[in-house]
């Protein structure tokens, strides 16, 4: 898409969350590598660039570096902790290592204003992430902004300007406002990110794409794939066919729910596999999460395979691949990190023989979710909390049986029904049960018992990449550990995780 904003990446963990905060404002932007050509960015006609931060330095032999000639094609830069040392660097001017770095939330004072800091108070909080910093300023900027050190520079007159904090976190407290100038003062981006036009665009290529072939998608349930056969069925009907595999490791009759769901309300064709007794003997002896990963993927990939080319005539694999999966998968031409070892993006299509149909891939999960309500899918089931698609394996921890399965969606099924009567569900980002291989005596009618631990786990987050444990009422607590200990034979031991991330992960394994 045209006249976007772009987001050049040089592996910031906050990449994610500036183009998300673009779009809010209802303009397009898209995250790419930092050696992108720059024929390749001309042609996408921005509106404007970003350059991100990112743990290098511009000091080192292997530095993330851009061609000097893309801060002179008048097309409005903002560079923001790496990427304002970067133009500094590259512009003339010195970056020196720092005495000692500047973390966490800082006093910003604004020493002169210019379009990008227009209206922003003189003293207000930012957010540092940083040690090298600006020594000295290139030819022709002014210095705008101060906290132990330069913090904010531009050159209006090339429409080039510079933080050294991030405005798109929340703790900065004035940096919606400074997003909102940049994208609208300075590039005049247009506001053409729209939904329901994507909706509208996006059936009309499905259309064209697919024509008369026939499509296959693999639905979990989740909200990903639940979302792309939707919206893929309002386009081609009944060339979609759906294949549902039950492996043994989702929740609680979570196989009769997207029968009923989808099938049924949605009139989606579906295929019910239950391939159970295949992932659980794939499982048997494993206790390393990743060869666990790994073992159900792989399963999934071999049961997925043989039951899609019993369908004649397909052409297409659909999948739920999302923008945040195509961000992270990207490392091959930028420094992001590959986060996930198991999810949807690349390797299947090319071994299975089909061409790939990924029709929400521009979107982030919280567009997803708006996409799913203009198409009519119930509220609470485009909200429905992530389920991990190892699904259950990982939150059994060590060795994976059908008893343990089975503890496990009774106790988590406790939690989230609980969850849902006390009107807690929405206000929570995450929750679940985990069963730990720890075993502890008991006392249950006055006979002595060794069961099971379980772990209840909830957290907050806004984006995934840092989250805070739940603080829920202690009397809501106090009734989901007597009904798990009292309804799901197998656990006498109830107990709450209190860790963030980081250091700790919302999954255990």
């Amino acid at each position: 898409m045209n006249n976007g904003i772009i987001i050049l990446d040089f592996g910031s963990q906050y990449n994610q969350l500036i183009a998300r905060r673009i779009r809010e404002h209802g303009v397009y932007s898209e995250v790419i590598p930092f050696n992108t050509p720059i024929d390749e960015i001309i042609a996408r006609n921005p509106s404007g660039i970003i350059l991100s931060g990112g743990p290098s330095s511009v000091n080192a032999e292997n530095a993330h570096l851009i061609e000097k000639s893309l801060l002179e094609k008048n097309i409005p830069i903002l560079g923001i902790c790496y990427g304002m040392q970067l133009i500094t660097h590259l512009l003339g001017g010195t970056v020196k290592k720092g005495v000692k770095g500047e973390y966490g939330k800082a006093k910003l004072e604004i020493q002169k204003s210019n379009s990008l800091l227009s209206g922003v108070s003189r003293f207000s909080t930012v957010w540092m992430s940083h040690f090298d910093e600006v020594e000295t300023v290139p030819e022709g900027f002014y210095v705008n902004g101060m906290t132990d050190v330069i913090s904010a520079i531009s050159n209006e007159s090339k429409k080039i300007y510079c933080v050294q904090f991030h405005p798109e976190v929340s703790h900065t407290e004035e940096g919606a406002r400074m997003l909102e100038n940049f994208i609208f003062n300075v590039c005049k981006a247009p506001k053409s990110w729209k939904l329901t036009n994507y909706i509208d665009e996006t059936i009309a290529d499905i259309k064209e794409k697919v024509g008369d072939q026939k499509v296959i998608l693999g639905l979990s349930g989740g909200v990903d794939s639940s979302v792309a056969a939707v919206l893929i069925h309002r386009a081609i009907g009944d060339q979609l066919q759906c294949i549902f595999v039950d492996t043994g490791l989702l929740r609680k009759d979570e196989g009769n729910k997207v029968m009923e769901n989808y099938g049924e309300h949605f009139n989606l064709k579906i295929k019910m596999i239950d391939a159970s007794e295949r992932f659980l003997s794939k499982l048997k002896g494993i206790s390393d999460p990743e060869q666990k990963r790994k073992a159900i993927g792989n399963e999934f990939v071999a049961v997925f395979d043989e039951e899609s080319h019993k369908i004649e005539g397909a052409k297409f694999l659909a999948q739920g691949t999302i923008y945040p999966d195509v961000i992270e998968s990207q490392s091959v031409k930028g420094p992001s990190s590959v986060i996930k070892s198991h999810h949807n993006v690349g390797g299947l299509p090319e071994e299975m023989g089909f061409e790939l149909l990924e029709p929400l891939r521009e979107l982030f999960k919280d567009e997803v979710r708006k996409v799913g309500e203009e198409l009519g899918i119930p509220h609470h089931l485009v909200h429905r909390h992530p389920f991990p698609g190892p699904g259950l394996g990982i939150r059994i921890l060590g060795e994976v049986d059908e008893e343990k399965v089975k503890i496990l969606q009774e106790a988590d099924d406790i939690f989230i029904e609980e969850l849902y009567k006390n009107d807690l569900y929405d206000k929570v980002s995450q929750a679940f049960v985990v069963l730990l291989p720890v075993k502890s005596v008991g006392v249950m009618g006055d006979e002595r018992t060794y069961e099971y631990t379980a772990v209840v786990r909830s957290a907050n987050t806004t984006d995934f990449m840092t989250a805070t444990w739940s603080r829920l009422p202690y009397e809501f607590l106090d009734t989901i550990s007597n009904r798990i200990i009292n309804e799901v034979k197998g656990i006498n031991r109830v107990a709450y995780d209190i860790s963030s991330k980081p250091p700790a992960t919302i999954e255990w394994e």
